[in-house]
């Protein structure tokens, strides 16, 4: 009887196992920084907010009209927005805030309000 099929069966289950091991021992991390620290280097990394935005929206479709802005000096914030109503005004807000006076807002509406009539529609006879 010949054992050859069961060793060459056994030495791969071997080579498989050799394989698969890994050493799992804590190592390290070995870090992300440079060659040299620089510890006597002084870096200020403050810089005042600066950024100004603006976009608007019109869709007849769905009757989706607005549009924002805002720009960011220091701690001086300015912007407006606008958008129309349910009831078909527009409503206009242009705002500030700073360290001063803090937020101050100042709304407008433009146009009058339509406001649908529902009533009594009448009686249905069979």
């Amino acid at each position: 009887m010949s054992y050859f099929p069961q060793i060459v069966i056994l030495v791969a289950l071997g080579a498989c196992a050799a394989a698969a091991y890994e050493n799992y021992d804590y190592q390290p991390p070995n870090g992300y920084g440079g060659a040299y620290d620089r510890t006597d280097e002084k870096r200020d990394f403050y810089a005042p907010p600066h950024y100004a935005y603006e976009y608007k929206v019109h869709d007849p479709h769905t009757g989706d009209i607005k549009s924002q802005g805002e720009e960011r000096k220091g701690d001086v914030v300015k912007g407006y927005y606008t958008l129309r109503d349910a009831d078909g005004t527009l409503r206009e807000v242009h705002y500030s805030a700073d360290k001063h006076r803090g937020f101050h807002a100042e709304v407008k509406r433009t146009g009058h309000g339509h406001h649908p009539h529902y009533g009594h529609q009448g009686t249905y006879s069979y």
